[in-house]
């Protein structure tokens, strides 16, 4: 099992300078894969991370029969020519976005598979906002044996076996849930008006490539989305959007080490909660339309934060937020409302002498001069990522146990921050 060495400390000048370049986001690139079931003609990806998530989502449509290259950050992914239609455990198990193949094989072939999905566990984040949409629009769908088996009937209903246009309101905010009745909405007949729906820019982007692809949506970005189906999909070349989590925890660990960085290949409008609590905490952030840079001299000043829903602060920059109020000047309180256990993080930065107390869905964070590295061990993605930053404003050694959780969510990050000149160094 791999590991990170990691050998920190704030140093003149900074620990951290130069430039980096920002990979595709995860959270745009695996729906935008599993639209490719929508259509039988290739749909062609550029900007796509090399990421072990994306991997696994290539391989549950590559045993679909779908015939997938790759050349770099390019993936081609031709799905004229299925012979299954199951998202078997084994591959669903280690990746919770493997339920966005639901929607595009129900609207597509009528019929669909797909075990009850696995991921983070971070807390529950049920599936009924997925099957309750899909049954508005006509599907039949049980649950049997750890399988979501899903079927669009022959009745009145859908005297044409496809899914029909339906108003849905969703009870709470759900991403994938969204970008799995949008796509499904795609080919249905009729009207699909989705409320409450999720406005991250991921979903922007799936319904930009959509809509590449001839789909008819309106009102994405918003939290009225409506989508007219359409007959069928086409084919079509389409650029992934850059990782806003990327970019963020990269200005976090320079807003945590210290140092003077310019990140490329980025969408700063995406990043206005992230970029306004760093400059918050004392770091200078300019920008340009696809450039970021961020220097910080001082050492950072405690920041409050709140996670909701976008464009409010991402839940997934909050352990990386967490790691820069430890070693911060003043105390922090950070309330998590998305995920009911996503504080796994805060007893692995407590190794490395962090002051941290939880009371419920709130940790209050006291500020240390200085952190000294430890071993720890990595619970999640945004865990691991939090574990880095600390690692490298600490001082000392910190070694980084269960790293397969970072390489779901960071390309070779390892690589990025040595570049940066951080001490970082990956163990077999």
């Amino acid at each position: 099992m791999q590991k990170l060495s990691i050998r920190g400390g704030r140093k003149a000048g900074g620990a951290l300078n130069g430039t980096v370049r920002i990979s595709g986001a995860k959270n745009a690139a695996l729906p935008i894969i599993s639209a490719a079931l929508l259509t039988a003609e290739p749909l062609n990806l550029t900007n796509v991370p090399k990421l072990n998530d994306i991997g696994t989502m290539a391989k549950l449509l590559a045993q679909m029969g779908v015939v997938i290259k790759r050349d770099g950050e390019s993936l081609s992914l031709d799905a004229a020519n299925l012979t299954d239609k199951t998202a078997p455990y084994d591959l669903v198990k280690t990746m919770r976005a493997s339920i966005l193949v639901l929607g595009p094989l129900l609207a597509r072939f009528g019929e669909a598979k797909v075990s009850l999905p696995g991921g983070c566990a971070i807390g529950a984040r049920p599936v009924d906002l997925h099957i309750k949409g899909l049954q508005a629009m006509g599907a039949a769908i049980r649950i049997e044996a750890g399988y979501i088996l899903a079927l669009v009937p022959n009745p009145e209903r859908n005297p044409r076996g496809k899914l029909q246009g339906a108003r849905i309101r969703m009870d709470t905010v759900t991403v994938t849930g969204t970008e799995n009745l949008m796509m499904a909405a795609c080919l249905a007949e009729g009207t699909t008006i989705l409320e409450n729906a999720a406005r991250e820019p991921e979903v922007v982007d799936l319904a930009d490539c959509l809509i590449a692809m001839g789909a008819d949506i309106v009102g994405h970005g918003t939290d009225t989305i409506t989508i007219v189906g359409v007959e069928k999909l086409h084919g079509s070349n389409y650029a992934v959007m850059p990782d806003r989590i990327e970019a963020g925890t990269f200005l976090v660990a320079v807003a945590a080490a210290g140092g003077d960085v310019t990140l490329t290949n980025v969408a700063p409008k995406t990043l206005d909660a992230v970029v306004d609590k760093l400059r918050e905490s004392g770091a200078t952030i300019t920008a340009t339309n696809n450039t970021m840079r961020v220097i910080a001299s001082a050492r950072p000043k405690a920041i409050s934060l709140k996670t909701a829903p976008y464009p409010a602060f991402p839940t997934d920059m909050q352990a990386q937020f967490i790691a820069l109020n430890a070693i911060a000047e003043g105390t922090a309180i950070v309330t998590e409302t998305i995920f009911e256990n996503r504080f796994m993080h805060v007893q692995e930065l407590v190794r490395l002498g962090a002051k941290i107390d939880i009371e419920g869905n709130t940790a209050i964070v006291h500020g240390q001069a200085k952190l000294t590295g430890a071993a720890v061990m990595a619970t999640d993605l945004r865990a691991s990522a939090s574990l880095v930053i600390a690692g490298i404003a600490a001082e000392g050694e910190t070694i980084i146990d269960r790293i397969y959780h970072l390489d779901r969510g960071y390309d070779h990050i390892e690589a990025k921050l040595s570049a940066l000149g951080a001490d970082i160094t990956r163990l077999d």
